[in-house]
């Protein structure tokens, strides 16, 4: 049976509507974290605190106090000797000031999704607060940033990704969505459908997290091969299965082809979005990348950091892309992004190819 948290949640909550929807949900209360807590850490919401800024949603590196970091749980009032006053450094994810049924739905759809997981590779829900207008999520720290900007800055910040970090950061992300798409428990899956690189964090090791769950759906129990047909279709355009697109039949081949966009951006080292390959084609990296591999030009696209990775080290054990390595990425990479659904690759056998990616590189 689904639980009764899994199942849709109310929109344009109140204080009141909240308190009530808390109070039946126990395992949560926990996790509510009160506002002014969140103010002090944030010194109000200070620019200072900002580490990232989009339409949809703000994001702020706090010290927040009073909370036990190893139970997940938020203690209020002061240090009373039974718990301990400490600090933990955390990500906090705060939605516009303003209601907004979307969003609203995207903020209850990440709590109902990052309650329902643990893996290693998704971020950790650390507690939320919902008090007047104010919508926001506390997760654990991401101390090396996004994925996302190092594939969209300059040469020399990128260059702390080399081959080896970045292939170990592709398997980080594939081991997540394989435990999404088939090893939950109680046979639950769930297809993101926002996989790219600017939701991909890093953490103090350079560990891959998924971040974003809000366009995050559930596929009930022993329906692993069938499809979803949401009455809206969600995710960004340049990530997002053709198929999907064009029919609504969502599955999770749909974050096949949205991790193999990434894979591509992996080994461009650029966005799927960047106007290099939106000149050339509506589609943007995925198309252009399909059909240089078709036309045996996709090495003219790999990030030049790649290649002088190689051409100055020619002769040093262990650096730059080893040619087996790179291949069997750049295949997983074409397999993934097939246009039909049924031409992609299963999670299980991406995470096998990319780490047979990684064994030719490191042996």
């Amino acid at each position: 049976m689904v639980p009764e948290f899994w199942l849709p949640l109310p929109l344009l909550f109140t204080n009141e509507t909240f308190c009530i929807w808390v109070s039946k949900e126990k395992k949560l209360q926990h996790l509510n974290i009160r506002l002014d807590d969140i103010k002090l850490a944030t010194d109000d919401f200070s620019k200072t605190c900002i580490i990232g800024s989009w339409d949809d949603y703000t994001l702020y590196r706090a010290e927040l106090g009073h909370f036990d970091k190893e139970n997940h749980s938020y203690v209020e009032g002061k240090n009373d000797g039974e718990h301990p006053k400490g600090h933990t450094t955390v990500v906090i994810k705060r939605y516009p000031s303003r209601h907004d049924e979307f969003r609203e739905e995207h903020f209850f759809t990440e709590i109902k999704m990052l309650t329902s997981v643990k893996h290693p590779n998704i971020v950790t829900l650390l507690g939320f607060c919902i008090e007047g207008s104010e919508m926001i999520l506390v997760t654990d720290n991401i101390s090396n940033g996004y994925l996302g900007y190092y594939l969209k800055t300059t040469n020399y910040e990128r260059r702390v990704l080399t081959w080896e970090k970045r292939l170990k950061i592709c398997i980080d992300v594939a081991q997540a969505l394989k435990y999404l798409h088939s090893e939950m428990e109680d046979q639950n899956m769930i297809i993101n459908r926002n996989i790219k690189g600017e939701n991909i964090a890093l953490d103090e090791n350079w560990g891959a997290k998924i971040v974003d769950f809000g366009f995050s759906l559930f596929l009930p129990p022993n329906k692993e091969g069938e499809a979803l047909y949401p009455k809206r279709i969600d995710g960004n355009n340049y990530y997002m299965d053709p198929e999907y697109r064009k029919t609504g039949k969502l599955k999770r081949e749909s974050d096949v082809y949205s991790f193999g966009v990434l894979l591509f951006e992996v080994l461009c080292g650029r966005l799927a979005d960047d106007p290099i390959y939106k000149d050339k084609s509506d589609e943007g990296l995925a198309h252009v990348a399909r059909r240089s591999f078709c036309t045996g030009t996709l090495e003219d696209m790999i990030d030049p950091i790649i290649k002088q990775e190689t051409s100055e080290n020619n002769f040093v054990l262990n650096t730059g892309p080893n040619k087996n390595s790179l291949r069997t990425f750049i295949e997983t990479a074409y397999e993934c992004v097939a246009e039909t659904q049924d031409r992609r690759l299963p999670m299980k056998l991406v995470v096998k190819q990319l780490e047979k990616a990684l064994f030719f590189q490191v042996s």
